[in-house]
C-alpha cells in the first residue's frame, strides 16, 4: 500500500516529469512538491489535492486513500458512458470483455 507522497511521486516518475515540471503544472513549487511526497504525513490543500490529481491522470482519492486502486481519468469517463448504456448493450460489453 503506497503512500500520498509515494503515490505522488511514482505517478510523477512514471510520467517523467521533475518536481518542477509537477509544481509548474499545479501552480506550486518545487520545494512544496518535494515536501508533499518525503513528509510524513503531508498537509495538502483539497486544491492542491485536485490539482495534483488532474495532473497526474488520477483521481484525488486514489491519491488519499492508501487502500484504492488506481483509477484513471480514462476509466471514469468510461464507467459514466457504461452506466448509460441499455442493459442489451452493458450485456454486449460484457461478453466481449469476456472473450477478452
Amino acid at each position: 500500500m503506497a503512500t500520498f507522497g509515494e503515490k505522488i511521486r511514482d505517478l510523477r516518475k512514471e510520467a517523467k516529469l521533475t518536481l518542477e515540471q509537477l509544481a509548474d503544472m499545479t501552480e506550486s513549487s518545487k520545494s512544496y512538491i518535494w515536501e508533499l511526497e518525503n513528509k510524513k504525513p503531508p498537509r495538502p490543500s483539497a486544491d492542491k489535492i485536485d490539482r495534483i490529481a488532474k495532473a497526474l491522470g488520477v483521481t484525488a482519492d486514489y491519491l488519499m486513500d492508501e487502500n484504492a486502486d488506481l483509477v484513471t481519468a480514462e476509466d471514469q469517463a468510461f464507467f459514466r458512458k457504461y452506466r448509460e448504456l441499455s442493459p442489451e448493450a452493458k450485456e454486449k460489453l460484457r461478453k466481449i470483455t469476456d472473450v477478452l
